[in-house]
């Protein structure tokens, strides 16, 4: 006899807001998902004990300057085959360089909510047909890039990041408060 039930859609999120954390919960719970939450690195393991998930959403930059980058490498070393979207609200082209190679399928700037995360799950494969930009980058999108690719390199450390971009700390926490200008 076969069973006409559908295999449990599992899905991970690694989200240090908590109440960003529960609401995605509630919203994946009410799709079908069994869902498992971790803040960090550090839950990681404990909330793999037993639990397969084929999906996972990552935030980038996690509680105490840590970064997600680390539980997309871990996740894909585990599971190759895991489904893994990362969210950020420090979206830079390096940081989601980074993420594709360690194993993410897809890299979604905040505000992103269910529907933005399932979509990317459903567009793991790549499309050659995307539209490309007519506009020519900026200075300051291309500094913001490289100020993010340093952060993504030193593990979003400001002090080590201001550093090695030769500015004064201040200025720096001063240009990472600031929005992004197209």
């Amino acid at each position: 006899m076969m069973n006409d039930t559908p295999a449990p859609r599992r899905l991970l999120l690694v989200e240090d807001d908590a109440a960003f954390a529960r609401t995605l919960t509630r919203s994946f719970e009410r799709r079908g998902y069994e869902v498992r939450h971790a803040s960090g690195q550090a839950e990681l393991d404990a909330v793999l004990e037993g639990f397969a998930p084929g999906y996972a959403v990552v935030d980038l930059k996690l509680a105490a300057g840590s970064s997600g980058l680390a539980c997309v490498q871990a996740l894909h070393e585990r599971d190759p085959d895991m489904l893994i979207v990362v969210l950020t609200g420090y979206a830079s082209i390096a940081t989601a360089v980074e993420a594709i190679k360690l194993g993410a399928c897809h890299y979604l700037a905040k505000p992103s909510n269910t529907d933005d995360i399932e979509a990317a799950f459903g567009k793991a494969e790549g499309n050659a047909e995307v539209v490309l930009g007519e506009r020519p980058t900026s200075i300051k999108t291309l500094e913001w890039e490289r100020i993010h690719e340093v952060l993504a390199e030193t593990g979003f450390n400001v002090s080590e990041t201001a550093r090695r971009l030769g500015m004064h700390r201040r200025t720096l926490a001063r240009k990472l408060g600031k929005q992004q200008v197209k």
